[in-house]
């Protein structure tokens, strides 16, 4: 008598990680990256810069397309109290969508003197109320600059890279020492299309070098758009994974990639994400037929995948969505191990850390 799947709980996917393996700043080349080979056991040590030589002619690697906006900016009340705004989403008519943190929380109708205001060269943001509702978690603004600037220029000219709560950075309206070497390295050789709070890290190790070398080998490339939110770094905090509301983001499918996902199945290539986000973006395209939209697909261990055979990937938080994502794909014993493997041999964690390499179990 067979016996039934097992349950995971959040417990499960909690591992202890030595602080000085958290990556503060970008190898000095991409792709001089280190690369976890962990698609079968034993697992090999590798250099990033290897990968194409892994992949076969026909095989398809799909990217996500996202930019990182500059979505993190500074401002103060008309009071005078600091506060710190991080933008999830652009609207329509100049309005955005944003985290807000602040000590007392203004009400509707308040004007917020963002970057020294308009008079004082940046821009103002007028409080709408609360997104997606009344009691959402969001606070919608309406964005008023210079005349004609739109909440992408604002950004871009007063706003910060919004790195993740684990890079130890002292951003600040006027002090952000890094910010060259993060406005390169944080976003992908290939991000074109502005909308994300957070980079899609697995496509950071890519440089031009490997991506001719993918393009000999007769690795065919695709893309889809992804725009990842903060909702991706909040812990999951309840034991019992089914209870857990996972954060929704906005994806795209362009007819381009459509093509290109059939014809390596038509040709018995795979199909290899580039990234998590990635996955979320293929699956939900496969589980719901919509190629443009919302989703808050949830990926656990039991999911059955429809597209993705192959996976490159960063290493995730204890205890993340992320982490279950990946066990669900190759495997919750195999991932288990290969992280451990991973701490024993240093290699480097989260966004600015290395990758490696999965294959979906069968």
């Amino acid at each position: 008598m067979s016996s039934s799947p097992r349950a995971f709980t959040l417990s499960d996917f909690d591992f202890e990680l030595p602080e000085s393996l958290i990556a503060q700043h970008p190898t000095p080349e991409r792709s001089a990256s280190r690369l976890l080979d962990g698609r079968a056991a034993p697992s090999v040590h590798r250099i990033f810069r290897e990968l194409p030589e892994l992949l076969n002619a026909g095989d398809l690697l799909v990217f996500n397309d996202t930019r990182v906006l500059k979505a993190r900016l500074f401002g103060e009340k008309a009071s005078g109290g600091k506060l710190e705004l991080l933008i999830e989403r652009v609207l329509e008519g100049g309005q955005v969508v944003a985290h807000m943190r602040v000590s007392k929380k203004p009400l509707p109708g308040a004007r917020i003197h963002m970057c020294g205001g308009l008079r004082g060269g940046g821009f103002d943001a007028l409080l709408l109320g609360r997104w997606p509702d009344e009691n959402g978690p969001l606070f919608r603004f309406e964005l008023q600059g210079p005349a004609g600037e739109t909440p992408y220029e604002l950004m871009e000219r007063h706003g910060h890279l919004p790195l993740p709560p684990y890079i130890e950075r002292q951003q600040s309206e006027g002090n952000d020492p890094d910010a060259a070497e993060d406005s390169q390295r944080y976003q992908t050789v290939f991000a074109n299309k502005p909308g994300a709070v957070a980079a899609p890290t697995a496509a950071l190790h890519f440089d031009e070098a490997v991506l001719a070398r993918l393009a000999e080998r007769g690795v065919e490339r695709a893309s889809v758009t992804l725009h990842v939110g903060a909702g991706t770094f909040q812990p999951v905090k309840t034991e019992n994974l089914a209870e857990h509301q996972m954060h929704s983001e906005w994806y795209d499918i362009p007819f381009a990639t459509l093509a290109a996902l059939e014809r390596c199945r038509q040709r018995g290539g795979r199909v290899i994400a580039v990234g998590t986000t990635t996955v979320r973006t293929l699956e939900s395209w496969a589980k719901s037929g919509n190629i443009q939209g919302d989703t808050n697909i949830f990926i656990t261990p039991g999911f059955q995948f429809e597209v993705v055979d192959m996976l490159v990937t960063n290493f995730h938080l204890p205890k993340s969505t992320l982490m279950m994502l990946v066990s669900a794909l190759a495997g919750y014993e195999q991932v288990m191990s290969l992280y451990q493997q991973a701490i024993a041999h240093h290699y480097r964690f989260f966004s600015y850390g290395d990758s490696m390499l999965l294959e979906r179990q069968r």
